[in-house]
């Protein structure tokens, strides 16, 4: 199945991924879906699973006393052999790959190259080094395109083993929906993108309030959310199905800003040289995680002994300078994992 995009937003993406293809990793050549797909060769797919309702009585409303939604499983003490696993990832060690759900429009973090046709980012080599442990080979991955509202979905109907996009660790996503989250692999903030020659007038959603502007925002996600605290002050919250969505309504005119998370925005000013995210404090604490069934938590805590080897050994580092650096600074330190879920 083709994704499609709309003309302006792959133009935009063209261009930023032929200005950064020298910094990309090579992959190889994922062949188109076929019935019957070998372990050796598994495809890149779509998904177009529909949203989830979570159930209307919140369990974080408010949040159990305590509660930490950044904390994962304690990891495993080491990863067992290939041979030895069990349950969930013994499933995945007998399919002979892993499939994760991601996003193939969010820039630097999981986007589709038009020139290769594959799907590259931060978030799509984190999910390559769980295949290199559990095969010793990080191409053995099918990467199911998703969009942020069909995260819930694709993990309790197991379309997908994992979730690798840019998904904030909530309270509400651990109990309500319910998943699973591995340990914090990443931290990011929320901002605002706004046009080049606005950005000393515009520089925070309170500011954009003020103005009574129009600003967008993927449905089902964190930013809408916090978006829509600022409607009464005077904001216009706009929902686009994903942030590619939301530029194409930015260089149209239908939207004075947009608001994610600064990794999502650094992709967007990568694709139009019209837009600019302006110093500011981030309005929102955002820890990514993996997501996972809820029952899955061994396959959790093996993946949390494959997080903290690649914090540890110089991986996470180097996927961040390969991706983020040069729209984001040097590399931090990675974001310390909390551990006791029971």
């Amino acid at each position: 199945m083709t994704l499609r995009m709309p003309r302006a937003a792959l133009a935009a993406l063209t261009l930023a991924v032929t200005l950064t293809a020298c910094t990309s990793v090579a992959y190889t050549e994922t062949p188109v879906p076929t019935p019957g797909m070998s372990a050796a060769g598994p495809p890149t797919g779509v998904a177009t699973a529909a949203p989830s309702t979570p159930a209307p009585a919140s369990q974080c409303s408010p949040a159990p006393a305590g509660f930490q939604a950044t904390q994962s499983y304690a990891p495993l003490a080491a990863l067992p052999a290939t041979a030895q696993l069990t349950g969930r990832l013994g499933e995945i060690r007998d399919r002979g790959y892993l499939i994760a759900g991601v996003s193939a429009d969010t820039l630097l973090l999981g986007a589709r190259n038009p020139l290769t046709g594959q799907i590259e980012g931060f978030d799509i080599d984190v999910v390559r080094e769980i295949a290199r442990a559990i095969f010793n080979d990080p191409n053995r991955v099918q990467l199911v395109v998703i969009n942020a509202a069909g995260r819930q979905s694709a993990l309790t109907n197991r379309t997908v083993d994992v979730v690798a996009r840019n998904m904030t660790m909530t309270c509400a996503r651990w109990l309500d929906w319910p998943i699973a989250f591995s340990a914090e692999y990443y931290r990011s903030g929320q901002k605002v993108l706004v046009r080049k020659g606005q950005e000393d007038a515009t520089k925070s959603l309170a500011d954009l309030a003020k103005a009574k502007a129009r600003v967008c925002a993927p449905a089902g996600t964190t930013s809408m959310t916090k978006l829509r605290e600022f409607e009464a002050q005077g904001i216009v919250p706009v929902e686009a199905d994903t942030h590619t969505g939301c530029l194409v309504r930015f260089q149209q005119g239908s939207v004075a800003a947009i608001t994610g998370d600064d990794t999502v925005l650094a992709g967007l000013v990568a694709q139009d040289p019209y837009g600019v995210v302006p110093p500011q404090d981030a309005v929102t604490a955002e820890p990514y995680g993996l997501g996972f069934n809820a029952a899955d938590k061994v396959f959790v805590q093996y993946v949390n002994r494959v997080l903290e080897t690649v914090k540890a050994d110089g991986r996470w580092t180097a996927i961040y300078n390969r991706w983020l650096a040069a729209s984001l600074g040097p590399a931090p330190s990675p974001p310390p994992a909390a551990y006791g879920r029971a």
